[in-house]
């Protein structure tokens, strides 16, 4: 039966690489890191041995793992690290504030102007969180 608890992990193990890339992970001498033999990707023990985080500058946020005794769960990053509350704060204060006070305060013949103005400014939080989060 699996552990509920995770695993600390052994500097001294092989494990699997949690890529999913059918690697395995081999420890690399005198650090606290693993090396995959299939994705040559390179992972660092981090949380007093139960975290295992991967080196890449390729992601916008840390991707990290944790041993559950004979795989790996990913650890999620806290909602405060994302982009996510940034881009629905500013959609949320264009749609729903500043768009009807827009179109209450507008003149007839500018009613248009600042609906396109609007729906702009409310696709560039969107924008920002694709940018982020695509590979």
């Amino acid at each position: 039966m699996q552990s509920p608890k995770p695993d600390k992990i052994d500097l001294n193990k092989e494990y699997t690489c949690p890529c999913r890339r059918k690697g395995q992970l081999i420890p690399i001498t005198l650090t606290e890191a693993f090396g995959c033999d299939r994705c040559q990707q390179i992972f660092v023990v981090e949380e007093n041995g139960y975290v295992l985080e991967q080196l890449s500058t390729t992601y916008p946020y840390k991707r990290a793992w944790r041993w559950k005794g004979n795989n790996w769960h990913i650890v999620q990053p806290r909602l405060g690290q994302s982009y996510l509350p940034i881009a629905l704060s500013i959609i949320f204060v264009l749609v729903i504030i500043w768009l009807p006070l827009a179109l209450w305060f507008a003149t007839s013949s500018s009613i248009l102007s600042w609906a396109m103005v609007a729906v702009l400014l409310a696709i560039l939080p969107a924008l920002m969180v694709w940018l982020t989060y695509r590979r």
